[in-house]
Parts: structure tokens; sequence; C-alpha cells
């Protein structure tokens, strides 16, 4: 059984959830595939998750990933031995200087938006994670993003808020207290994650 079955199968009320998270996969893939990368953006408990799913996708996370050959060649078996295969997923909160200068010299409400024109390229995707759909930080990177021809998923709560319309596809989990989001929000991007890997890997 696949990663985006399971999760229907451990989180019925997902279900509702299912065509935008299959679009997210695609959007991925295909990025991914054509030499994309992932920008991830959230505040708070969104930008903890942001990292996370960086680290889900930077190493191994649910099987193997070997290294190509053609490099473990040229850097010797001991060093390929403990690299591996990785996927290209930035996580914008982890900036830390540049969050606290740009907050400092110009305003914290453009910080994403500042880094999605730094390092967006067309044919990358900005994932965006807001529980209300409305920080203003994520507005803006998500318009910066569709400016400059990326795709971008959302992840949000039931209502999705402004960044709804926005985006490419929005997954909208049903619950509207942050905390309960936030529950929700973790095994929609652990299948992700898994089910990119098991593309790639």
């Amino acid at each position: 059984m696949g990663a985006l079955e399971s999760l229907g199968e451990r989180y019925p009320q997902l279900d509702i959830c299912r065509d935008a998270i299959e679009q997210a996969r695609n959007i991925l893939v295909t990025s991914l595939e054509g030499g994309g990368k992932l920008l991830l953006a959230g505040n708070g408990g969104s930008a903890a998750d942001a990292g996370h799913i960086s680290g889900e996708l930077l190493k191994s996370f649910c099987k193997k990933r070997p290294i190509l050959q053609d490099i473990a060649a040229k850097i010797g078996s001991e060093m390929a031995s403990n690299l591996e295969g990785a996927l290209p997923a930035i996580s914008l909160p982890d900036f830390v200087s540049f969050h606290t200068a740009y907050a400092n010299d110009r305003s914290a409400e453009y910080n994403f938006a500042q880094l999605v024109l730094a390092l967006g390229d067309e044919g990358d995707v900005l994932w965006a994670l807001s529980t209300s759909g409305n920080s203003k930080n994520i507005i803006h990177a998500i318009r910066t993003a569709r400016a400059k021809n990326l795709k971008v998923i959302g992840l949000t709560g039931r209502s999705g808020g402004m960044m709804c319309d926005l985006c490419t596809t929005c997954i909208c989990v049903p619950e509207e207290e942050t905390f309960k989001i936030q529950e929700l929000h973790l095994p929609v991007y652990h299948a992700l994650c898994q089910a990119i890997e098991a593309h790639f890997f």
C-alpha cells in the first residue's frame, strides 16, 4: 500500500483532502524531476514543520537512499557509505541571521517574500504552511512565488484563508483550532515525503 493510501486508512477525516494531497505530490515530483527545488515557509509551529519536512527530504526517511555510482566512485567508499541520496528542500525559517537583519532593516512582513525573490527559480515549488491561511508574510511569499512562476502548495486549516485562492493547490485539513490543525499537518507531510521518496528511490 502506498503512503497516500495508508494515510487515508489511518486518518479517514483527511479523505476530504485526498485530491489536493495527490495534486501536491504530482507538483513536487514534476518539479524535482525537472531539476527544481522545494522552498518551505511557515511561522511558529509551522516554521518547525518546514524544517521537519526539509529534514525528511535531505536524507533518508523511510528507506535507504544510495548515492549515484559516479559520485561514489569519485569520493571513495568510506565517504560514499556515509552519504545518502538527497532531494533539494530548503527551510526558509532557518535563515536566522537574515531574518533578524531584515526585520531590523525593513519589515518582517516581507521576510519570506525576499527569500523567495532571492532563491526561487521558475520550476521550483514553494510549500507554504499557515494554520490560519492568512499570515501576511506567507501571503506575500506566495504572491512573489507566483510572480516568478513557481508552483505553490498550501497547507492550512478548514477555511483555507486568503492563501487558498492564491496557491496552485491547497490542502485544507478539517480542523479549526491551531493545535488540532497542526496535529493533522504532520501526517499529511509525512505521507507526502514518503510518497516522494518512494518515487525517487
